[in-house]
């Protein structure tokens, strides 16, 4: 029951926090933490425990809950979700450090944090469709409370606005999900790769219609993002670093386990408009970045743009470019997490996060120099600068990705220079220039406010300057979904057969 227990440290560490009387906010950040740590911990030693020679499920759990409607609680590992659970462990235990330490209502506030990352850990390892859904809409609500009520700025619109895209998100993808195991005449809901391919092909691409929405909205991928900006924005830092870090992913894990793993031959038949989506979000998220004032709403318009890398990499079906897409799903959230953290501190300090209000953040005595060293870390990072993990997987993508759709990944190269174009403009404006006079000093950073961002950039720099350290841990699992899938229709473009001569008896 290794998985179970990972599933039950943040849980009843949320029991405690809820049921603890007279619980002091240091008292409750440090439960949080302890709680959180011991996730961390565990998920570690899962990592000594797996075996890197197979690509299938490990640590398998079995137990019946409901027969008669086919939801039993199974659990299950590969290298995909396991990418995925030690990431939401980095970034809950990340997250919970970067909170106020006088935080308002922190018991509240800290058991909605680990009740969320429960259920992102349950549903990154369910195979069960159902228990699936049930673990994925768990943390609609705590989420919904933790940017109504701790938010900044048009909160409510925002919370509401989060929790209507969300609830339609799983609506249309419990429908799915019914209508493959009906219509498919399984016997329950376990999760079986393929389990869609024995309908007519219509009925697959109709089906996987509705699972591709569904996660897109998730993500989100243009043009289902429209909630992205306003609730990123919205939401404190800590809350924005799960949000940008762990949850987008629970979409981009939704599109390889569930939409590829479900239908492979609907899949093939659709990536090459799937690969156009991928580069049409690249292209809008990093186009609109640039136009943003404000330097959280330009990290949030960053995200969609990397998620379409995820995409890219999923529509191509080569092994490279799906351990790439993993790959980059681990190196967006540690990217994200760092600068959004960074933002936060700098909004704290410096009391604003508008570009032309902030100059001169670099200056070495009256500025906030480390912040600023870090904030340009992480941009050179999401730009794919070389010797930095965002270069490494997203290179793997395009590199794996170019023999099938060369266009589409051409369109995606370009995103990755005008994502530097968005973040030289925010670290000239931000970190650069002459500072302000008018507000000469700003409050010192501890070492404990920076302990986050020194964590992530480690780690981004270690992945960048050793990726064998991402890519043996998920290109078994890709090479599995890959062995399984028909024929790549780009590949017969490229690579048609060649013609039998004719029979002159004929």
């Amino acid at each position: 029951m290794m998985l179970t227990f990972l599933l039950l440290l943040p849980f009843l560490g949320a029991i405690a926090l809820a049921t603890w009387p007279n619980l002091a906010a240091k008292s409750a950040r440090n439960l949080a933490l302890i709680s959180a740590g011991t996730a961390l911990v565990w998920t570690i030693w899962l990592f000594t425990q797996f075996d890197l020679t197979t690509g299938s499920l490990q640590f398998r759990e079995f137990w019946p809950w409901l027969p008669a409607l086919g939801l039993n609680y199974e659990l299950g590992l590969d290298g995909l979700s396991l990418m995925m659970v030690a990431l939401n462990s980095l970034i809950t235990w990340v997250a919970i450090w970067s909170s106020d330490p006088n935080q308002e209502r922190p018991r509240l506030f800290y058991c909605l944090l680990l009740l969320v990352s429960a259920g992102v850990a349950g549903a990154f390892v369910a195979q069960n469709l159902l228990l699936f859904f049930l673990l994925y809409e768990i943390e609609l609500v705590p989420l919904y409370l933790l940017i109504a009520i701790w938010g900044g700025e048009k909160k409510a619109y925002a919370a509401t606005k989060f929790l209507l895209y969300t609830a339609l998100s799983g609506a249309l993808m419990l429908a799915g999900f019914l209508g493959t195991v009906w219509l498919s005449q399984a016997e329950d809901f376990t999760y079986h790769a393929g389990l869609g391919q024995s309908l007519p092909l219509l009925w697959q691409v109709g089906l996987l219609a509705l699972l591709l929405v569904a996660f897109g909205i998730k993500i989100p991928l243009v043009p289902f993002h429209t909630w992205l900006p306003d609730t990123y924005v919205a939401a404190s830092t800590p809350v924005a670093m799960m949000l940008g870090g762990v949850l987008a992913k629970l979409g981009t894990y939704g599109l390889l386990r569930f939409c590829l793993g479900l239908f492979p031959d609907a899949w093939v038949w659709l990536s090459p408009y799937l690969a156009g989506w991928a580069a049409v979000s690249v292209l809008y998220g990093a186009i609109t970045a640039i136009a943003q004032k404000d330097i959280k709403r330009m990290v949030a318009y960053s995200s969609i743009g990397h998620m379409g890398y995820v995409l890219l990499g999923g529509a191509a079906m080569t092994e490279l470019a799906m351990t790439g897409a993993v790959t980059q799903m681990v190196a967006h959230g540690l990217i994200l997490a760092i600068l959004f953290h960074l933002v936060g501190l700098i909004e704290a300090k410096v009391g604003t996060r508008e570009l032309d209000v902030l100059n001169g953040l670099m200056n070495p005595v009256r500025g906030l120099p480390m912040v600023s060293a870090l904030l340009v870390l992480g941009g050179m990072a999401s730009a794919g600068i070389p010797g930095l993990v965002g270069f490494v997987t997203e290179f793997l993508v395009f590199q794996g990705s170019y023999a099938t759709y060369p266009l589409q990944t051409l369109l995606g190269v370009i995103g990755t220079g005008l994502t530097a174009v968005y973040f030289v403009i925010l670290l000239n404006r931000t970190c650069f220039g002459r500072l302000d006079n008018a507000i000469a000093y700003f409050p010192q950073v501890s070492f404990s406010e920076k302990l986050p961002a020194y964590l992530l950039a480690g780690l981004i720099l270690y992945f960048g300057i050793q990726p064998n350290g991402l890519v043996q841990w998920s290109a078994p699992t890709a090479q599995v979904i890959t062995a399984a899938l028909p024929t790549i229709p780009g590949q017969l473009l490229a690579n048609p057969p060649t013609p039998q001569p004719l029979n002159p008896n004929l």
